[in-house]
């Protein structure tokens, strides 16, 4: 029952109302004194439609701009004290895989990789929160305590990052979805490679603002185009029923990635197939084959990639073609009499002659390559065949059955766990369409179920390269997310649950997309055994130094012991050992070696590139022992060192034995 409102209207909400209604495009996103979202006017846009002559206003330029904006650059660029652990129970393959899998808020985790992985990953994959008026976004306020944080959003995932649903009812709908998103974008830039591309999948709700945002943050070229993916069939939308989503491209420096952007045609061996079942019924009787494939390609829709090679209905000996044309670009180019094969008489010439000169043709002629009709009275034809284009520029349109990923998805766990994952056979083939090959790293900061991540080693396992990636998710909490699901998202949501609680595992998203790349290494353990298909688990966690929350003069004589150590009593040195590596800008997979130097436990990175010892008692024997093996860097724990002498003592030792090593303590 609803409740009486026991005040006076707001005639003020009212009169937007209606000044909406006459000019909608004066109105704007805001917040009322008290932080709530709310409706507001632009007067000087309003000023303009009731003017009959150009209003004085503020200096305007081509820009996408929303209340929050300036928050939104605060939170990208404010530093955090926090760092990234390992987490090697939770890994495949920990010590020899070059993957890694983040977990927690990829804001923070980008910001942690900032140093290691600055101008080094080729491509970014994200496919965000589609703002449907149902999802859930990320609300970065690093202004605010914990505690006042939970109050203004009522939800919290497993790791202490808020997020909030963002109705569509919301004042401050799009500004919410963009002040999430722009401060990603912008530390996902860094990490690009000057040749890197952006690739984001998206719906139409944000699709406009996503390309605008794009444009601004990578630069005013960056957007290359989009494919439209129709994955649906629904008919229950007012207006018009969306059927499709969006796969936007952005590159970072054109000069640099020039768009060779190619991919395999789809329904080729389905294909060649079939016309090898030609040959074997007609023969060498290329009328009747051509009769056939004919046939043949009406079975298939026009949404079948096969379809889009329709015109592929002639054979001969060399193989599959299509009749082209092989008339002059320009009107009279090449003049001259060609004789059918057959009547001896002069074929029809095309209208603006013949495309190459009279010796040429003759060559194609012999060659076979030329495509007759059944008497002179019809046009030639080039013959192209279908081996020799194979390849195709990146189409701008798709058509995939979602299902098919969900089936894939559902076969691996046992029951489906995740609704509308994202098709990792045409992620795979679009990171080889814009040139992932070799040793490129691939990262998406929405991993979701994983898809992204499967794809990257679905493309090393069909092309051979050795492709790495780096996933971000969020612990959300899958029983907060059961609370609010319905119908099939709740029996999906459930399923998880239920998996990852057999498991022993947290009932989060980040497991679903860790589990899923555990079991897909179980798979490629048997068919591609030398292929890395491992992670390394990380979490986005505190900080590994203790919060100072005294100042020196608080402290009596006697207390001073209980502060000289400024590390978490809990960390261990591998904790300690990924922090160094951060603060050092080193990559987070390189090898680890744990060896025991003079009864101490010596962290070896790499062969040398560092060596870090974090045991509570550092001796002259261990320091000289790491000094005399020259690593590149050596760092030690600060309190480990009995004196000032004995840390000044070390840096003696390493200046004469080891001049050129990098020495540092925490």
């Amino acid at each position: 029952m609803d409740k009486l409102l026991m005040h006076s209207p707001d005639l003020t909400e009212r009169n937007i109302d209606k000044i909406a209604q006459l000019f909608p495009t004066v109105i704007t996103e805001g917040r009322d004194d008290d932080g709530n979202p709310t409706n507001a006017i632009d007067f000087d846009l309003l000023r303009q439609e009731l003017s009959a002559h150009v209003i004085e206003g503020p200096q305007e330029r081509y820009q996408l701009d929303w209340p929050g904006k300036r928050e939104a650059l605060f939170a990208a660029n404010t530093p955090i004290a926090k760092t990234l652990r390992p987490v090697p129970e939770g890994s495949v393959g920990f010590d020899t895989t070059r993957n890694l899998f983040i977990e927690g808020d990829n804001l923070e985790a980008l910001k942690l990789l900032q140093e290691s992985y600055l101008g080094k990953v080729k491509l970014i994959y994200i496919d965000p929160p589609y703002n449907t008026g149902n999802d859930f976004i990320y609300a970065d306020t690093f202004a605010r305590t914990r505690d006042e944080e939970l109050k203004r959003s009522g939800q919290v995932s497993d790791d202490g990052v808020a997020m909030v649903s963002n109705s569509s009812a919301n004042g401050r709908f799009h500004s919410d979805w963009l002040s999430m998103i722009y401060p990603r974008l912008k530390l996902a830039r860094n990490l690009l490679s000057d040749d890197g591309v952006l690739v984001v999948s998206i719906d139409e709700n944000e699709h406009s603002n996503l390309v605008a945002l794009g444009t601004e943050v990578l630069g005013r070229d960056a957007y290359v185009g989009e494919i439209v993916l129709k994955n649906s069939s629904k008919n229950d939308q007012g207006y018009i029923s969306m059927q499709h989503e969006y796969i936007v491209f952005f590159v970072k420096n054109k000069s640099a990635n020039v768009g060779a952007w190619v991919e395999r045609k789809e329904g080729l061996e389905q294909i060649y197939a079939a016309f090898d079942g030609f040959r074997k019924t007609h023969g060498d009787d290329w009328i009747a084959i051509n009769k056939a494939a004919k046939e043949w390609f009406k079975r298939f829709p026009p949404s079948d990639p096969i379809s889009a090679s329709k015109h592929y209905t002639w054979m001969d000996l060399k193989g599959v073609y299509f009749p082209d044309n092989i008339s002059g670009p320009n009107d009279g180019q090449y003049v001259y009499e060609l004789l059918h094969p057959q009547t001896g008489k002069p074929c029809k010439m095309p209208s603006t002659g013949w495309r190459y000169p009279e010796v040429n043709m003759r060559e194609r002629v012999a060659q076979g390559r030329v495509h007759f009709g059944p008497d002179h009275t019809t046009v030639p034809n080039n013959k192209t065949y279908l081996a020799n284009t194979e390849t195709q520029s990146l189409t701008s349109i798709r058509y995939v059955d979602g299902r098919a990923a969900s089936k894939r998805l559902q076969t691996l766990f046992g029951e489906k766990v995740f609704t509308n994952p994202k098709d990792e056979y045409l992620l795979r083939d679009i990171y080889k369409a814009v040139g992932v090959s070799g040793e490129d790293l691939v990262l998406d900061m929405f991993a979701g179920s994983g898809a992204a991540l499967h794809a990257v080693l679905e493309l090393n396992l069909t092309t051979g390269s050795q492709c790495r990636f780096i996933g971000i998710q969020i612990a959300e909490d899958l029983n907060v997310s059961l609370k609010t699901a319905k119908g099939t998202a709740r029996k999906v949501t459930t399923n998880a649950i239920k998996l990852l609680n057999e498991l022993g595992k947290p009932a989060t998203v980040a497991e679903i997309g860790k589990q899923r790349l555990r079991l897909i290494a179980a798979q490629f353990q048997n068919k591609a055994p030398l292929l890395d298909a491992g992670f390394r688990a990380l979490k986005v966690d505190t900080t590994n130094m203790e919060d100072v929350l005294r100042v020196p003069d608080a402290l009596s004589q006697d207390e001073l012991e209980l502060f000289t150590d400024s590390i978490k009593p809990e960390r261990t040195g591998e904790d300690l050992l990924f922090q160094v590596l951060l603060d050092w800008g080193l990559e987070l997979t390189m090898p680890i070696e744990v060896e025991i130097v003079d009864g101490k436990e010596v962290f070896v990175v790499e062969n040398g590139a560092l060596s870090a010892c974090f045991d509570d008692e550092v001796t002259p024997a261990l320091v000289r022992e790491i000094a005399r093996r020259e690593p590149l860097r050596a760092v030690f724990r600060d309190s480990g060192f009995a004196t000032d002498a004995d840390r000044i003592n070390a840096e003696q030792v390493f200046a004469e034995v080891s001049p050129a090593t990098d020495v540092k303590a925490i």
